[in-house]
């Protein structure tokens, strides 16, 4: 199975797009290997700002439209690469 597809989600207004995004990645849940979501915490704050990482595994036409799902999301940003060792 191909897991070498590495994206990086970027909200930058997490408030507002986390449901959208959420829902987005629950519809390509089988092809995430790793989810990793950062974002500044404090016992005080939060921050509106988030960015996620993902493995992404299996067929390149199906991650290619979570990339492209997830780009349509206002104040979304996308990038992706692929690992080749």
């Amino acid at each position: 199975m191909d897991c070498s597809k590495i994206m990086a989600i970027l909200q930058e207004n997490r408030v507002d797009t986390a449901p959208k995004v959420q829902e987005i990645l629950t519809k390509y849940g089988c092809h995430i290997r790793l989810r990793l979501g950062l974002h500044e915490a404090q016992v005080d704050s939060c921050s509106n700002s988030g960015l996620i990482l993902l493995q992404l595994c299996g067929d390149r036409q199906e991650t290619a439209k979570l990339e492209t799902e997830l780009q349509a999301v206002p104040h979304v940003k996308v990038k992706s690469m692929m690992l080749d060792f």
